[in-house]
């Protein structure tokens, strides 16, 4: 004999309303999560494409022409949790804008073993970044250094000549490129690659 089929009762409607409110939050908790680890790559690259707060842009090829207009270039060099010294060959260099320049950065590791490091820059002006290009530079990957070694750490450079050009850069002489050596498990790429 055929078991009669028993309906399922209605769900009372405060507890649908419950159940709706729990799906939609956790929606949005996991869509917020997601979108805080998108967030980093995507502000990165923003910021690689426009040279948004004084990220530099990586560039393929030296411009075409140089302008009479100089620019000073500092240097300043940190180094947060290894024991390194890191130094620029020079403090500064003066350049015409669309020059290729060389600096040369030495690191000395002070420790008894190999250390791995990464460099994150920036430039200031933030306004600067936009026009500063790098053809070469130690900052693109990881560096190691043995036990008591110093390396010598160049970074070919130029200042685009569009920088003659912009409103907000085209009175600044003075620029200055920051470099900060972080624990290569520590330093995040956002910056420095």
């Amino acid at each position: 004999m055929p078991q009669p089929t028993r309906k399922r009762p209605p769900l009372d409607p405060q507890l649908r309303h419950n159940r709706n409110v729990a799906i939609i939050c956790a929606a949005t908790f996991f869509g917020m999560v997601g979108a805080a680890y998108a967030a980093v790559p995507i502000y990165r690259a923003f910021c690689q494409a426009t040279g948004y707060g004084g990220t530099v842009r990586r560039a393929e090829a030296a411009p075409d022409k140089q302008l009479a207009q100089q620019v000073t270039v500092s240097f300043d060099t940190n180094v947060r949790g290894v024991p390194w010294t890191f130094v620029p060959e020079q403090r500064s260099q003066t350049m015409k804008i669309g020059e290729t320049k060389i600096a040369i950065f030495k690191a000395t590791n002070n420790a008894d073993h190999a250390i791995t490091a990464r460099a994150l820059f920036n430039v200031a002006p933030d306004s600067a970044g936009t026009y500063f290009r790098k053809l070469q530079c130690f900052c693109f990957s990881d560096t190691t250094i043995g036990p008591h070694q110093t390396v010598e750490m160049p970074v070919l450079y130029f200042i685009d000549p569009k920088y003659a050009e912009d409103i907000n850069t085209k009175e600044v002489t003075d620029v200055t490129l920051s470099y900060t050596f972080f624990p290569a498990s520590d330093a995040k790429p956002g910056f420095g690659a």
